[in-house]
């Protein structure tokens, strides 16, 4: 079963009306995608809380401070207090990509820091990149901080890194593949999964905090 994030190829239609249809059935306003006018939500698996966050803050409201978006993930993360918490969306935050570094995303990265969540993933950028775990400054702090990996490596092309960002711990442009997450009561295992033929990859295991 796919739980989805909206990316910004998916609002050229202006309101990601395939998008929802295709999630959520046609003409359906709710469903696994979240209500068409939010796209984000949350779910528990197993011991983990998760939360999908629309990273396409033209379309919903914006994603500062106040926002309804930040509002509702600031009051979600506080009525799940889970020992493991991963957030997902499409726009990364701390990037070596040619996009770079996107600030808009940092009041996700501040509550998501306050609550002691413990994973990031993004796209976007076609890429594969690793941070070690950053506070909301991107200072790397292996106590508290959010690790964000980069999984932009689908198959349709790849972008040239540019600034390579603080905390960046690895980093590919050339292999095609899939991420690969365990996700146990107390932990987290990664890997990345490369195409046939391909050498690169990429995995570890990080505990809760």
């Amino acid at each position: 079963m796919s739980y989805p994030v909206p990316g910004n190829h998916d609002y050229e239609s202006g309101s990601a009306a395939g998008y929802f249809d295709y999630f959520n059935g046609v003409g359906a306003f709710s469903g696994r995608a979240g209500d068409r006018d939010k796209g984000y939500y949350s779910f528990d698996l197993g011991a983990w809380h998760v939360i999908a966050l629309n990273s396409n803050c033209s379309a919903v409201g914006g994603c500062g401070t106040g926002s309804p978006q930040e509002v509702w993930l600031a009051s979600d993360l506080a009525a799940h207090a889970s020992q493991c918490t991963l957030a997902y969306w499409h726009h990364p935050r701390f990037n070596s990509g040619s996009a770079g570094n996107d600030s808009t995303y940092q009041p996700f990265w501040q509550d998501l820091y306050n609550a002691n969540a413990d994973l990031i993933l993004a796209g976007h950028s076609h890429t594969y990149e690793r941070f070690a775990p950053l506070d909301p400054t991107g200072t790397i702090n292996t106590t508290r901080g959010i690790r964000e990996i980069i999984a932009g490596t689908g198959g349709k092309s790849f972008q040239a890194f540019g600034t390579i960002r603080a905390g960046s711990e690895a980093r590919n442009n050339t292999t095609f593949g899939v991420l690969k997450l365990a996700l146990y009561p107390t932990r987290y295992d990664w890997e990345f999964d490369p195409e046939p033929g391909k050498p690169f990859t990429d995995s570890g295991s990080t505990s809760c905090h």
